[in-house]
């Protein structure tokens, strides 16, 4: 794993010097991304320097350095990720005459753009990726990002050059950078924890979408190109719904432990030391449980536990990596070992993100980093099998009330949201608790569709743009209908909106940022492409049963793990924030919360904030994400702005 910047310039030329110097310091900006080595590589008559950071993994010869000219000398890549099929295309290419110097994945890809062209090797190539490729014929700069949108890349034009870098700190790096706060995206992390792409906290500078190539023509500076598809989730679930699998239970297991068992060799593939992050639930378990079966050595796994036992799912990872004779590895962590971190989450995240997982899943991070340099994790799993809670929920919510018509279903949810508010001013007890429900309920009762139940239940408030001075609503994918997929099911619908949504603009951010800050590589077997398109051509008997969602999964991980080791509730990897701020972290909310500080900033409305504020301290009301969505903010702000 690695970390990429450059820059473009548009008419103006500055000398080969100043492209190197600045490139360098870009590059060093996001050393934890890449501590083994560095590059640059410049092309002054364009304009352009490109630099990057080198974690070594696949060939740690000089052969593997970056940035690397393809074998035709047309092209020259700063690229970031893993392709994992990279031995089986290197094969075809030496049928078709190529050769290769090393036994890197990123000289197989530029081989393969020679021989194929860009798009056809994206579509050739199965991974986890975000590059940036110089055509030195065509003077042309293009973007590309892996499917899932596994790793970052951020880009945009300010002024008369066209910037990009896996994380926004390598931009400040450029003596001419200089952007404002977008408040349509600081509107997003108060709704719901995260930023969604394509923007981000930064005005003018936008992330890539998954899956889809830029290409940047120096000539129309300032012109923000337009992202092109070169695979679609959306068309790859409605083809699924219209040609579903027809084979029985037990061919559907087989398929699907048969393509885990190819992803997951596919992602042991390192020339260093790997091992698996394991909590004990279905997902890490069933790719813990491949890992071990197709390794001659105990794997190395990892978890991490928590004095609280709400939290802990330590002894859970412990039965399992017992059963399947591991090297395990578990670390308890204290609340002050947690406490520490918030402090740092600026330098871990680099953008706001606002999801407390984030705390423990940087922790477990430094812990593998001191064995290992790549991980294999469990993501993916309840997007693409059902896993999340929410789902049920929100669809027997829909059987039990979607028959009444939405006037009807309007007017019972203003009703409730206003006996929620009278609560509210009640004594406290049981009456918090029912106001709480009344309100979340009211805003249930006024959806028009499951989707849109799904879009209120990850928003932590309904106008969360109201909290601004200035503020505007700024849609993401939760509230655009018309990027969302045309199916009948409706589970699947549910599925798919957090597949493009959630998964890349929370999960994936965060298991990046934890990860690189560590300067530790993770893979996810679950989000090979193939194992998506398989999950989705799954009826829905495949996918859920009595016990919940992920049927198929669990039934290909009882062929390893006895199921009595795994059959329990969702816990999830969170932290007691709510708590926290009521406890050892008031003083420090109460800083970057005070009415002055504020007003001095010129983003929120004092008196609103301070109203969740004096609610949330005092118990009367409950705003824990959103009160530390606007922390998360503020300490990012007193550290780069």
């Amino acid at each position: 794993m690695c970390g990429i910047v450059g820059f473009l310039c548009g008419k103006s030329r500055p000398g080969p010097e100043f492209l190197r110097e600045t490139a360098a310091a870009m590059a060093l900006a996001i050393r934890h991304r890449g501590p083994d080595a560095q590059g640059v590589w410049v092309d002054p008559d364009a304009g352009l320097a490109l630099g990057h950071r080198r974690l070594s993994i696949v060939d740690l010869s000089e052969a593997g350095a970056q940035p690397m000219v393809s074998p035709s000398g047309r092209y020259v890549v700063s690229y970031n990720g893993e392709v994992f099929n990279f031995r089986a295309l290197r094969q075809i290419l030496e049928q078709r005459g190529q050769r290769f110097k090393g036994h890197s994945d990123t000289e197989v890809l530029l081989a393969g753009i020679d021989s194929w062209g860009l798009e056809e090797t994206l579509r050739r190539a199965n991974g986890m990726f975000a590059f940036a490729l110089w055509d030195r014929h065509e003077r042309k700069l293009t973007l590309a990002r892996d499917r899932v949108g596994k790793k970052p890349l951020y880009y945009g034009w300010l002024g008369d050059t066209f910037f990009f870098a896996s994380e926004l700190r390598a931009l400040r790096a450029h003596p001419g950078f200089a952007a404002e706060v977008d408040r349509g995206a600081l509107s997003q992390l108060l709704r719901c924890g995260w930023i969604a792409q394509p923007r981000s906290i930064l005005a003018g500078i936008h992330k890539l979408p998954p899956a889809t190539l830029l290409e940047v023509d120096p000539a129309r500076a300032g012109d923000d190109p337009a992202p092109r598809p070169y695979w679609s989730a959306r068309e790859k679930v409605e083809a699924g719904e219209r040609a579903p699998f027809e084979g029985d239970h037990g061919a559907a297991a087989d398929a699907l432990d048969s393509l885990l068992r190819e992803a997951v060799a596919g992602r042991m593939v390192a020339d260093v030391d790997l091992g698996a992050l394991l909590s004990g639930g279905i997902d890490s378990s069933v790719v813990v449980a491949i890992m071990q079966s197709l390794s001659d050595r105990p794997v190395k796994t990892f978890s991490v536990g928590f004095e609280e036992p709400r939290y802990d799912e330590a002894p859970h990872a412990k039965r399992i990596a017992e059963h399947l004779k591991t090297d395990h590895h578990e670390v308890y962590l204290t609340p002050e070992d947690s406490l520490n971190v918030v402090r740092d989450l600026p330098r871990i995240y680099d953008e706001p993100f606002a999801d407390s997982s984030q705390i423990p899943s940087y922790l477990i991070s430094r812990v593998a980093r001191e064995q290992v340099t790549v991980v294999l994790s469990g993501d993916g799993g309840d997007e693409l099998f059902a896993g999340y809670r929410r789902y049920h929920e929100i669809l027997a919510f829909w059987r039990r009330w979607g028959w009444l018509p939405a006037p009807a279903r309007a007017a019972a949810g203003d009703a409730l949201a206003a006996l929620g508010r009278a609560a509210w001013g009640c004594p406290r007890g049981r009456s918090l608790r029912l106001g709480s429900r009344w309100e979340r309920d009211g805003l249930r009762f006024a959806a028009d569709s499951p989707r849109d139940l799904l879009a209120r239940q990850l928003s932590t408030m309904a106008r969360p743009h109201s909290l601004l001075l200035g503020g505007q609503p700024a849609p993401s994918v939760l509230d655009r209908p018309g990027e969302w997929a045309q199916v009948e099911d409706p589970l699947q619908a549910l599925m798919h909106l957090d597949f493009v949504g959630y998964l890349p603009d929370d999960i994936l951010v965060k298991l990046d940022r934890a990860s690189m800050a560590a300067s530790l590589e993770a893979r996810c077997p679950l989000l090979d492409y193939r194992v998506a398109e398989f999950a989705w051509r799954l009826p829905r008997d495949l996918r859920v049963d009595a016990r919940g969602g992920k049927r198929i999964l669990r039934d290909v991980l009882a062929r390893y793990v006895p199921p009595g080791l795994t059959e329990r509730p969702k816990q999830g990897f969170s932290v007691p924030i709510a708590g926290w701020l009521r406890g050892p972290l008031k003083a420090w909310a109460e800083d970057y919360l005070a009415e002055e500080r504020l007003r001095r900033q010129g983003l929120f409305e004092p008196a609103q904030v301070r109203l969740m504020w004096e609610q949330h301290r005092s118990g009367w009301r409950k705003h824990t994400k959103l009160i530390w969505a606007m922390l998360v903010f503020q300490t990012w702000a007193d550290e780069y702005l």
